[in-house]
């Protein structure tokens, strides 16, 4: 099985190169905003991938929660920046992101069964650390506003959540 990365995991690794147009630290919480958006909407993306690809009953577990919960954060984003008068501030890393992302749905969709499973799992887990720890330990101290940045942080805690039921997924794979 050819090893599947994470989008996110990928687009960190650039960060010395396309995406360093802008140096995620440096960014506005509008930016960040947009970075978070587009991280949940690439885990939705590969839920419904898991749901239409596995017969594994907690792979669907794992993917329907990840659909519940990354639907409800963004949600709650759009709520939040509706409320302050502001959008969401596309960028680089974004960008990134999104190209990454397709490229390993690109070869997930090359996979079934047990094959799928475990890239999944794997791939679900190596998201679920990158971001957690560009959230906790770049985006959090550097958000200016406060509301943002408790949403960021409830986030937070559900996706570390998120990342512990990952690794348990990957553990029973094995």
């Amino acid at each position: 099985m050819k090893k599947l990365i994470s989008a996110f995991a990928v687009a960190l690794a650039m960060t010395g190169t396309q995406a360093s147009a802008q140096d995620v630290a440096e960014m506005s919480d509008l930016e960040y905003a947009h970075i978070a958006y587009t991280a949940d909407n690439i885990d939705i993306r590969y839920a419904y991938l898991a749901l239409a690809l596995s017969s594994n009953p907690d792979i669907h577990e794992f993917a329907n929660t990840m659909i519940r919960d990354h639907t409800a954060v963004n949600e709650a984003a759009l709520g939040l920046l509706e409320k302050l008068g502001a959008s969401a501030q596309d960028n680089a890393f974004s960008q990134t992101l999104n190209a990454n992302a397709e490229e390993i749905i690109d070869g997930f969709v090359k996979l079934r069964g047990a094959e799928f499973d475990a890239a999944y799992a794997a791939n679900e887990l190596a998201y679920h650390q990158a971001v957690n720890d560009l959230v906790e330990n770049t985006m959090i101290p550097n958000i200016d506003n406060a509301e943002v940045k408790a949403l960021f942080e409830q986030g937070l805690e559900i996706f570390k959540a998120h990342e512990g039921h990952a690794e348990m997924m990957v553990e029973a794979l094995q």
